[in-house]
C-alpha cells in the first residue's frame, strides 16, 4: 500500500509535501523501523525521509540523526511533539533502504550492541594528588537568593521572536567587600517541565502546561557555587527551560543564539542593578558588589555551546564586558565556532552517553592556532568514569526533585555501567569532581590561584576533594609562552621521515573533507570514538583536526622535526610537548611506545620514551563504540631532563619507534612554559556570512553569498563555509569551502552549486549557510539563509 508522508507544521521550516514528491514512496515493513513508520519519497535531486515514531523523542542535548540500514545520514529536523523526524539528503543509500531508525552521535544504539563488553578497564597511573584542593571552603559564608522576572521576560531571535524566562539562583560571599567577580552558570537541554503527581515530563511547550511545573535545572550546581561564593565571588546560574522547550522547532543552530542571547540579558540586567537601576530585586541583590570587567561563564551541554556564543556575542558588541574565563561541561559544539583569546577548559566525561562522540573536543582543537598572537592558555580534561547529566544534582536520580536518569543506559557495561564499580564514579563521586575542577579553573583564571595550574596543564593532577578520580588532560600555552617547533597541521611540515617508517598528514574521518586532499585520519573508528574527528551537525564537511599519521614497521622508523634558529633556546622553557595517541590500526593490548630525542649543535644527543614519563600510549578501556575512544593526550618532558645536551642550542627533535612496530597520531609539537594568560577576544575582527535571494534556474547554476569582516585587517582571515540542503527538495548541493578574505579586505564570497530545474513549484526553497572555523577571526552571525526562487 503507498503510503503518504505525514505533514506537521514547523514555522519557517515547515516540510511540506507539494508538488516536488514525483514518485511513489517507499514504505517500511512492520518489523523494519522498531518504534516507527517510516516513508521515502523521491524529491528533485533527492530523497526526503519521514520517521513517525511511535513515542516522543528522549530530551537529549545530542542532535537526533536519521539512519538508513544502520548508518546515519545525518541531523533530523524533529517535530513540535517530538514524534516525526524527517531529512532531506542526496545519498544515494536513501533510494531503496530496507529501515530507517533514529540515531545519536552518528550510531543507531541499543541497548546492548551499543555498548562496550570485554576489555576491562587497565590499570592506570595512581593519580597524582595536588598539593591544594580548590574545593575547600572560603573564609566568607554564603547567602542563598534568586530572581525571577516572569517565564517570557526575554524575546529571542534565536527561537524566531518567542519568548523565554529570566529566572536564576544566585549565590553571594556574605559580607565581601567591594565589587566581586562574577561567574555565569548555564544549565543544558533537559526536559523543561514536569507533572508531580504523574512524574511525567514535557518539553513541548513553554510555559508550562496546567498540572506541570519547571525544572529547576538551574539549583542543580550549588556545590561549585557555594565553593566560589564562599572564595569570594558571586555565581549566577541561569535557567532556561523555555530555551529547551523550543530550541527543536524555532532555531536555526538548536539553540546557541538562544542560550547566548539569555546570558548577555542576565549580564546586562547585573550591570544594570550593579548601577544602583532596574528592577528592585536585583538592585537589593548586586548594587556596588559586582566587577562586569571579571566575568566567568560555565556552560553545560549545550550551554556549554550557549556561552561560547555568549563570549563571542559579547566580544562583537561596542563596550563588551570583562568575559575572563569559558568552562564548557560536556560541552555540544555543532556549528564549529573558535574561542581563542580567552582562557577556556573543556571537561569532557569518558562515559557520556548523551554527548557520546564528546564533540567539544573540536572548541579546544579549533581554537589551538587560531589566532597567531593568543593570549590566553586553553585545556581539555578528560574525566574517566563520569556521564552526562550527574554534574547536575537536578539530573541525578535519588537526588532531583524532578523525574531524572543516568544518560548512560546499559548498567551492566563493563567499563561505564554503575556495576562496574572499579572505573565509574558514583554521583557523589562525581558531583565532587565537578565542583573542585569548576571552582578550581575560575579560581586559577579570575583569581589568579596559579596552585592549581596542575589540574588544567596536562600534568592530570587530581584534588583530594575529587577523590579516586582519573583525569587526563592537554593543555595550550599562550602564543607568547610556547615555540611551536611542528603543529602537524599541514603537509607544509619541517618535520622529515627517514627509515623504515611513514608520516602523512591526515584530517576527519571517514572521508568527510575530500576537499582538502588529506586522508581521512579514522577509517575503522566510529563517530563516538574520535572527539577530535566527529563530523559537527553544522559542518559536517569541514576539515577535522589535521595531524600527523606516524607508523614504523622496525625501530629504524624515524621522524624528525627541524628547529628554526630563532627557537632554538628551549631552556628557556620548562617542558617540551606534544600530543599522541595510539592509531586505530593498532590493536589495545599491543606494546607501544615512542622515542624523543633532541639533537643539540654539537650533534649531542638525549632521548627519552613516552612511557617512561606518562601512560599517554596506553589505550582507553572498552572494545566496541561508543568506548575505546581515541583522544590525543598530553606528552609532558621537562627540558632539564635532557641531559648532556645543550638545550640553549636545540637543533632537532627526533620521534621514533621505541616498540618493534607501532603506529601513532602526533599534534602540536613545541617548547612550552604554560601560563594562563589573558582574555583580548574582543580585538578580534568577527566574520559573519549574509543571507541572499537568487533566481532557480531551469539547470545547473551557482549561487554567490557574501561573507564580510567587521574590521579591515592586517592579516588574511580564512573562514569555512558550509551549506546544507533543508526545505522539500535539494535544489542545491551540499558544498564546503575555505573562504580567504585578504588584508586591508572585508569581505569575501562562497559559491554554491545549484541544481535547478523546470518544474514549477509552490513555495520559494531556503538552505543554511553556516561559517564556521575561522582563523584571525572569530564568529559574528554564523548562519544565513540563501533563499532559492521558482522561475518556472
Amino acid at each position: 500500500m503507498r503510503k503518504a508522508p505525514r505533514a506537521w507544521a514547523r514555522a519557517a521550516l515547515a516540510v511540506s509535501a507539494a508538488t516536488a514528491l514525483t514518485t511513489t514512496l517507499l514504505t517500511a515493513p512492520a518489523s523494519a523501523a522498531p518504534g516507527g513508520d517510516w516513508t521515502v519519497a523521491e524529491v528533485d535531486g533527492g530523497h526526503l525521509i519521514t520517521l513517525s515514531l511511535d513515542e516522543a523523542l528522549p530530551v537529549r542535548d545530542a542532535a537526533p540523526e536519521l539512519a538508513v540500514d544502520g548508518e546515519s545520514l545525518g541531523p533530523a529536523i524533529e517535530s513540535q511533539d517530538g514524534r516525526t523526524l524527517t531529512l532531506l539528503t542526496s545519498d544515494p543509500r536513501a533510494a531503496d533502504p530496507g529501515s530507517v531508525q533514529v540515531a545519536w552521535n552518528g550510531e543507531v544504539e541499543s541497548p546492548i550492541s551499543a555498548r562496550s563488553f570485554g576489555l576491562l578497564p587497565k590499570p592506570g597511573k595512581k593519580p597524582e594528588k595536588a598539593d591544594a584542593d580548590p574545593a575547600e571552603p572560603g573564609r566568607y559564608s554564603v547567602q542563598h537568593a534568586e530572581y525571577d522576572l516572569g517565564d517570557e521576560a526575554i524575546t529571542l531571535e534565536g527561537l524566531g521572536g518567542r519568548k523565554a524566562e529570566i529566572k536564576a539562583s544566585v549565590y553571594l560571599p556574605v559580607n565581601a567587600k567591594g565589587e566581586r567577580p562574577v561567574v555565569v552558570f548555564l544549565h543544558g537541554r533537559h526536559s523543561a517541565c514536569y507533572d508531580p503527581v504523574t512524574r511525567r515530563t514535557g518539553n513541548s511547550a513553554w510555559p508550562c502546561p496546567t498540572g506541570y511545573q519547571p525544572i529547576l535545572s538551574d539549583t542543580g550546581y550549588t556545590g561549585p557555587a557555594d565553593v566560589l561564593a564562599g572564595h569570594g565571588y558571586v555565581v549566577v546560574s541561569v535557567a532556561a527551560n523555555g530555551v529547551n522547550a523550543q530550541d527543536a522547532n524555532y532555531s536555526e543552530d538548536r539553540g546557541a543564539l538562544a542560550r547566548g542571547e539569555v546570558v548577555m540579558r542576565h549580564l546586562d540586567l547585573l550591570a544594570e542593578a550593579n548601577r544602583g537601576k532596574g528592577d528592585a530585586r536585583l538592585v537589593s541583590l548586586f548594587k556596588g558588589r559586582l566587577d562586569m570587567d571579571d566575568i566567568g561563564l560555565m556552560g553545560h551541554s549545550r550551554g556549554g555551546e550557549g556561552v561560547v556564543k555568549a563570549a563571542l556575542m559579547n566580544a562583537g558588541r561596542k563596550h563588551p564586558y570583562g568575559i575572563e574565563a569559558v568552562l564548557p561541561l560536556a560541552p555540544t559544539d555543532f556549528a564549529r565556532a573558535t574561542l581563542p583569546d580567552v582562557p577556556m577548559a573543556v571537561v569532557l566525561p569518558y562515559c557520556d552517553g548523551d554527548v557520546s562522540n564528546q564533540q567539544g573536543q573540536h572548541f579546544y582543537d579549533d581554537s589551538l592556532y587560531a589566532d597567531a598572537d593568543d593570549t590566553a592558555f586553553k585545556s581539555s580534561l578528560m574525566i574517566m568514569g563520569t556521564n552526562h547529566n550527574y554534574f547536575n544534582t537536578e539530573w541525578t536520580p535519588g537526588v532531583a526533585t524532578a523525574p531524572a536518569n543516568d544518560d548512560w543506559g546499559n548498567q551492566n557495561d563493563a567499563v561505564c555501567g554503575l556495576n562496574a564499580s572499579a572505573s565509574r564514579l558514583t554521583a557523589a563521586e562525581q558531583y565532587a569532581v565537578g565542583t573542585a575542577y569548576i571552582a578550581g579553573f575560575f579560581r586559577l583564571v579570575q583569581g589568579g590561584e596559579n596552585q592549581f595550574l596542575p589540574l588544567f596543564d596536562g600534568s592530570d593532577e587530581v584534588p583530594a576533594s575529587a577523590g579516586r578520580a582519573e583525569v587526563h588532560g592537554v593543555a595550550q600555552a599562550p602564543a607568547s609562552e610556547r615555540t611551536d617547533v611542528a603543529a602537524f597541521t599541514s603537509a607544509a611540515s619541517s618535520a622529515k621521515v627517514s627509515g623504515n617508517a611513514t608520516a602523512a598528514i591526515c584530517a576527519s574521518m571517514l572521508d568527510r573533507s575530500p576537499q582538502t586532499g588529506l586522508p581521512s585520519c579514522a577509517t575503522r573508528l566510529t563517530t563516538s570514538q574520535a572527539p577530535s574527528w566527529t563530523p559537527a551537525t553544522y559542518a559536517p564537511n569541514v576539515a577535522a583536526t589535521p595531524v600527523m599519521r606516524f607508523s614504523w614497521a622496525d625501530t629504524t622508523g624515524r621522524l624528525t622535526a627541524s628547529v628554526a634558529k630563532k627557537d632554538r633556546r628551549a631552556d628557556r622553557s620548562d617542558y617540551l610537548t606534544f600530543r599522541v595517541a595510539r592509531d586505530e590500526t593498532v590493536a589495545a593490548d599491543a606494546e607501544l611506545d615512542l622515542s624523543v630525542t633532541v639533537v643539540d649543535g654539537r650533534g649531542r644527543t638525549a632521548t627519552v620514551n613516552v612511557a617512561d614519563v606518562g601512560d599517554s600510549l596506553t589505550a582507553f578501556p572498552g572494545t566496541a563504540s561508543p568506548l575505546g575512544k581515541t583522544w590525543l593526550r598530553s606528552v609532558r618532558i621537562p627540558v632539564d631532563g635532557f641531559a648532556k645536551v645543550d638545550t640553549k642550542d636545540i637543533r632537532s627533535i627526533v620521534l621514533g619507534g621505541a616498540s618493534a612496530t607501532g603506529a601513532v597520531y602526533l599534534a602540536d609539537l613545541g617548547f612550552t612554559d604554560l601560563r594562563v594568560g589573558r582574555a583580548t577576544l574582543d580585538e578580534l575582527p568577527q566574520v559573519s556570512v549574509e543571507g541572499a535571494t537568487v533566481v532557480e534556474g531551469d539547470g545547473p547554476g551557482t549561487a554567490t553569498v557574501r561573507v564580510s569582516l567587521s574590521e579591515r585587517t592586517r592579516v588574511p582571515v580564512t573562514v569555512n563555509l558550509q551549506s546544507l540542503a533543508t526545505g522539500t527538495a535539494p535544489v542545491i548541493t551540499q558544498n564546503t569551502a575555505v573562504v580567504t578574505i585578504p588584508a586591508g579586505r572585508t569581505s569575501g564570497t562562497f559559491t554554491i552549486p545549484l541544481v535547478g530545474n523546470d518544474t514549477v513549484a509552490t513555495a520559494a526553497q531556503s538552505y543554511q549557510v553556516i561559517a564556521t572555523v575561522p582563523a584571525n577571526a572569530t564568529i559574528g552571525a554564523g548562519f544565513a539563509r540563501l533563499v532559492v526562487t521558482d522561475d518556472d
